[in-house]
Order: structure tokens, then C-alpha cells, then sequence
């Protein structure tokens, strides 16, 4: 396993058993919540060594997000897991070339799209790709997402690279994440797209009941990570 800084690290490891019972219990959450909608779960690994990923496989998720490209390249190495199988790697982090293109042939979607250079590159390495357009829903400094007033551009030309933008993803404000959520339920709504990545452990009840086709959730499935990512949210 590697820290974000790309240092070598020591994974936490997880209990099978446990993490199937977890599942379960996520699982009556968001299906009482969405109404018998359906929604997908991404397990998040973050912190994790493979054997997060292949606990959630065993029960029954094939859905799986890193936020740093060196994990999810080393886990899809170890578990000799490529593009053409039943799990599907969704790439949640910060954008960049290298990273881009080095996960490629990887990632089935791309969660994080907020500028124009993102998409770029990803039409260049992995033309026709599942895109997600990121939101700063709070408008605060500092995180990641194009504006409120952005989005509509963004996913036009998303479009125009001919990837498949999916809809829209955020990370909410812990004040007041259902009125976020709503707002972009509305704004998914006016741009036709389908998808909607909102909610992670501490809010996926609200999101599900304001729209979210997809939830991320690691905290809740897996327990604490031992050295939680600097400067951003646990999911």
C-alpha cells in the first residue's frame, strides 16, 4: 500500500464477516430510503489493501472507488483485476495527466471531471469514457468542483469530447447536505443526465432520498481508516 505522498504505508486489514454484515446493513438503508430504487454501492477502499476490495466483492459489490491513483493501481494489480471483469473501478481523486493516463485502461468511471483539461485527457486515453461531472456544491475555497454556474458548460462539452457523461457528483457540507443534494437533483434534472453521486457514510440517507443514484461509502463498510486523507472528508 502507498500513503498519498507516495510513500509506502502500511494497509489496514478488514474481517470478511464483518464487512458482509456491514453491507447488509447499508444495504436496508438505502433501500429504504430510495423506495426500492434502484442505487448503486461504491465501496471505498481508501486505507485499505486488496483484501477491503475482495471482502466487497464476496458480498456482492462489484463497484469499487480509490481516490489515489498508486492504490488503485497497486489493488487492481494484486488482485490482477482489469478493465474487462465484473468489478468496476471508480476513480474519485484530483485529475491529473500522468494519472490519467496511467489508469486508463482501469477506471470504468471517472467521478471527479471539474475542468475542461480532465475530460481532455480522458477523451484522449479512454475515448467514449463514463464521466461525472464534480460539483463544489458549498462553494467554499479549496475544493474540488466546478461552480454552480459551470456545470451546465462543462458537461456541454464534456458531451462534444463524445465521453459518456453519466451525471453529476459532489461531496456535501456537513451544515446542510439535503439542501445541497436537492439542488443538484434539480440541476441533473435540467441537464438530462441520469446519474447522481451524492452521499457518503455520515449523509447517505439524506442523498438517497434526494435523488442519489450512487452512494460512497468506506467508513461504514470497512470501519475507521488508521491515518485518515489530509484535508478531506471521510466516505
Amino acid at each position: 500500500m502507498v500513503q498519498q505522498d507516495g510513500r509506502p504505508g502500511a494497509a489496514a486489514s478488514v474481517d470478511p464477516d464483518a464487512v458482509r454484515g456491514r453491507v447488509d446493513v447499508v444495504r436496508r438503508q438505502v433501500a429504504e430510503a430510495s423506495g426500492g430504487r434502484a442505487v448503486t454501492i461504491v465501496a471505498v477502499t481508501k486505507g485499505f489493501g486488496p483484501d477491503a476490495v475482495a471482502a466487497a466483492r464476496s458480498a456482492g459489490i462489484d463497484d469499487v472507488g480509490e481516490s489515489y491513483a498508486q492504490e488503485l493501481a497497486a489493488k487492481a494489480s494484486a488482485l490482477e483485476v482489469g478493465a474487462g471483469v465484473a468489478l468496476r473501478w471508480h476513480y474519485l481523486g484530483a485529475m491529473q495527466r500522468r494519472k490519467v493516463r496511467d489508469l486508463a485502461p482501469l477506471v470504468r468511471v471517472w467521478q471527479s471531471v471539474d475542468r475542461d483539461a480532465a475530460g481532455e485527457e480522458i477523451a484522449r486515453h479512454a475515448p467514449g469514457a463514463t464521466v461525472l461531472v464534480q460539483v463544489n456544491v458549498t462553494g467554499a475555497a479549496g475544493r474540488n468542483g466546478c461552480s454552480w454556474e459551470e456545470a451546465p458548460g462543462l458537461v456541454e462539452r464534456m458531451r462534444r469530447l463524445s465521453l459518456d457523461v453519466g451525471g453529476l457528483m459532489c461531496v456535501a457540507g456537513r451544515d446542510d447536505p439535503r439542501t445541497e443534494f436537492r439542488r443538484l437533483a434539480r440541476l441533473g434534472r435540467d441537464l438530462e443526465t441520469a446519474e447522481l453521486s451524492m452521499g457518503m457514510t455520515g449523509d447517505l440517507v439524506a442523498a438517497v432520498q434526494e435523488g442519489s443514484t450512487i452512494v460512497r461509502v468506506g467508513r461504514a463498510l470497512f470501519g475507521e481508516r488508521p491515518v485518515p486523507a489530509a484535508g478531506g472528508r471521510r466516505r
